[in-house]
This record gives structure tokens, sequence and C-alpha cells, in this order.
């Protein structure tokens, strides 16, 4: 075994249950829910655990997911499970990954994902911004097609065959339509509630960056990978900046993954519901080991993989 990342998934991952028996078989992971309620005056037992209206919604889906997986982080640690050489995270995933490298503390990712969840959720009024992904197109020629095309853009590489654009709401049926002209096997509407990662957002970042000012960060010995650089971050005189353009730049998911496979990176380890990150690796490195925390059960799986610290 080479080296190892741990991955966060992001917005969309999110389902009712998630988390819950990690809290009932974790103090550790208990203490993260608890204290997430405690700091944001929620209750995320409810959010989580239940089915409920309010877990699709950006302002809640937002420190719901982050909650969840920080919680399922800290179970690993809890029970010495090997420490990663890398972290990264898919959009929202980057906080859970800057709290896994040290560089954030997890109570402030919590505190800041929920004030980021209200920026974007109010930044552009329902109805009027979109995404859709589109299949089978190769990114270059996506990005060719979108030169010429206002309000709208790519907002994520998310790995070969499938790219997400985001923009306005009818730039982006414009945007489909070119695409499937010029080959795109096909696009698909997003069910989101706005157009995340395009410039209609860039206010949002703006004033996520006002926020993101009393925030302590901290060196840290694991490198992350930023969305918007798709480099390794190892200090923290650039990260405020970066989580601030996170929010209206693309997600270069693809270009992080090269990245940490490019420095010796063999195996990664999702945290968090779902297995989406998992799909997008493999359909860029096939040879790679992946393995995912989702369920209480996956942690007996991993002990025999990564042994402990």
């Amino acid at each position: 075994m080479g080296r190892i990342a741990y991955v966060f998934p992001g917005q969309g991952a999110q389902k009712a249950g998630m988390g819950k028996d990690f809290y009932e078989n974790s103090p550790a992971a208990a203490k993260v829910f608890e204290r997430a309620g405690e700091i944001l005056s929620l209750d995320m037992k409810a959010l989580c655990f239940e089915q409920n209206e309010k877990l699709d919604i950006t302002e809640y889906t937002q420190a719901a997911m982050v909650t969840t997986s920080l919680s399922m982080l800290a179970a690993m640690r809890e029970r010495g499970l090997r420490e990663p050489d890398v972290t990264a995270g898919l959009s929202l995933g980057e906080y859970c990954a800057m709290a896994a490298a040290g560089v954030m503390s997890g109570e402030d990712a919590v505190r800041i994902v929920r004030r980021r969840g209200i920026l974007m959720q109010e930044a552009v009024p329902a109805g009027q911004g979109a995404m859709a992904a589109v299949l089978a197109m190769k990114a270059e020629d996506i990005e060719h097609i979108l030169e010429n095309m206002e309000e709208v853009q790519i907002a994520n590489y998310n790995c070969p065959g499938q790219t997400v654009i985001s923009g306005e709401t009818e730039a982006v049926e414009k945007a489909c339509a070119a695409l499937q002209e010029a080959g795109a096997r096909r696009t698909v509407k997003l069910n989101v509630s706005g157009p995340f990662h395009s410039s209609l957002l860039k206010e949002a970042g703006e004033k996520l960056y006002e926020a993101l000012a009393p925030v302590k960060l901290m060196e840290h010995e694991i490198p992350y990978v930023s969305n918007v650089t798709a480099e390794y971050v190892t200090g923290t005189e650039n990260v405020k900046d970066y989580l601030k353009r996170q929010v209206f730049s693309s997600v270069k998911w693809q270009q992080s993954v090269e990245t940490m496979l490019s420095s010796g990176v063999d195996t990664f380890v999702e945290i968090g519901p779902g297995k989406t990150l998992s799909s997008f690796i493999k359909k860029i490195r096939r040879d790679v080991s992946v393995y995912n925390v989702e369920v209480w059960e996956d942690l007996h799986k991993l002990e025999t993989v990564l042994g402990r610290n």
C-alpha cells in the first residue's frame, strides 16, 4: 500500500438516517452531533436521522453533511485507524478535508458551512439558476462550446465523461441543446436549488469571505487539495481566498484526484453517505483501491485494510 487519501463527498449525497449508527456506537461520533447541535441551535439528530424536508434545503444540507462526515471521521480516530497522508473533498466536502488535515477545527467547519449554505441559498431567486450534467463528452469540447455563451460555465469536472455546467436557467437550457447537438450523449438537469459554482454566486463568495475573517486557521502537517487549484495546500495564507473563490469557481475534482495519484496515492477512503466519489475515482483510474465509510460495519472492514496507528 502506498499513500492514503481521505476524501469527503459534497452536497447531493445526503439521505435520512445518515450517521445514526455512528451516533449509537461511538461516543466520539455522538459528541460531534451534540456539539454541532449546540453551535447551530439545530436538532442535528432529527435533521440527519429522521425523514424531513429540511435535509434537502441547502442551508440545512451543508451543516448536516459536514456534521455526519466529521462524526464518521471521529469514530475512525477513536478506533485508532491509520491517519491519511493527504485529504480532499468535493465542494462542500473540502471543509471536512480541511478539518481532517488540521487546518480548521471541526467546530469552525460546521459553523462556517451553515453560513455558507444560507448565503448560497439566498444568492439567486428560485427558478433563475440551474445546473446540468453533461455525459459522454470531453471537458475541453464543452469548454470550447461554452466560450461564446454568457451566464453559463463549467461547475464541476467530476471524471471523464461527466462534467456539470451551471448558470442562469435559460442559458443552461441553451447550452444543453448546443452540447447535445455537438455530440454529448445526454444532458441531465440536476435537482438543485441554485446555480452553484457559477459567477452568479460571486456575491455569496464575498460575503463568505467576510464570515471567514474571525476563523482561526492552523498550520497542518497533512496537505489537502484545493478544489479551485487542484493543488496541495500546505500553508494557511491562501486558504480563505480559495474558500471564497470555490463558491463561484469550477470544482476541479478530476484534476484533484490526478494530483493525488501523481504524488503516490493509491488508496482512497470516502467518508460520508453514498459512493459518489468512489465512482468518480474509479473512472479516473481503475487500478486504485477505493473504500467507503458509510455505515458502522464499514469500520470493521477498514481496520483489516488500513491497520491502526
